[in-house]
């Protein structure tokens, strides 16, 4: 078995996803460190929406439980920059924190509790609204120094076409890529366009085999199949 760097982990879930969801990525990584070592933010799907429904504020409130849990890692973990695993919208959420800018009269200073972000299907480019809140905010602000602060991984699959005039499969790939960017003829995760992910001063990975919804009976990122082929770049 390859060596796995041992830095404490904590799983920050995708965008309308919860913490629940995340628990068969939790024991996929235990196969390579101990459990304890391994955390999922309680995301909770209110947290996405808000009561009453405020989702251009869903970043700042999700933001709020990755700090607290950040931080119980730090203090079981001393001395240990904990590597933040980030799911699809999750990842812009990441950046907005790490760039320990204010956002929404919202800031905060990981430091160096945090070292590294591998980010999962996460879309850096797109024209939905919400998303670019974050996205627009991260172009701004983002700095290549950052890059020497923290080492961020964007991972993405290329398992499955957009083509208008495809498969069923095809064309429903081609409306939710078509969502993200112009162009649905691309090729993608299922639901994000693998060139979405790309981020200048990132190491940008593309692999063959995952999807993004975190569902039973697929194998998306989170399952044994999919964290195999990412695993050597947390």
């Amino acid at each position: 078995m390859m060596a796995i760097p041992q830095n404490p982990v904590v799983i920050v879930p995708g965008v309308m996803f919860w913490d629940g969801l995340y628990r068969v990525m939790k024991d996929a990584l235990a196969a390579y460190m101990p459990v304890e070592k391994v955390a999922v933010a309680p995301v909770s799907f209110l947290d996405w929406i808000g009561f009453p429904p405020s989702p251009e504020r869903s970043t700042n409130r999700v933001m709020h439980v990755v700090d607290r849990t950040v931080r119980e890692m730090g203090r079981k973990f001393p001395d240990e920059p904990v590597t933040l695993v980030a799911h699809s919208g999750g990842g812009t959420v990441v950046m907005v924190y790490l760039l320990e800018k204010l956002f929404q009269g919202d800031m905060y200073n990981p430091g160096r509790r945090v070292g590294k972000l591998l980010a999962l299907g996460t879309p850096f480019h797109t024209h939905e609204h919400y998303a670019r809140l974050k996205t627009d905010f991260i172009f701004h602000h983002l700095r290549p120094d950052f890059f020497n602060r923290y080492r961020v991984v964007s991972v993405v699959s290329d398992k499955y076409y957009g083509n208008s005039n495809g498969s069923f499969v095809e064309k429903a790939c081609f409306k939710f890529y078509e969502s993200v960017l112009d162009d649905g003829n691309v090729a993608g995760d299922g639901i994000v366009p693998a060139k979405s992910c790309y981020l200048e001063g990132a190491d940008n990975v593309i692999i063959s085999d995952a999807e993004h919804l975190p569902t039973p009976l697929t194998r998306w990122y989170g399952t044994k199949e999919g964290v195999k082929q990412w695993i050597q770049w947390l």
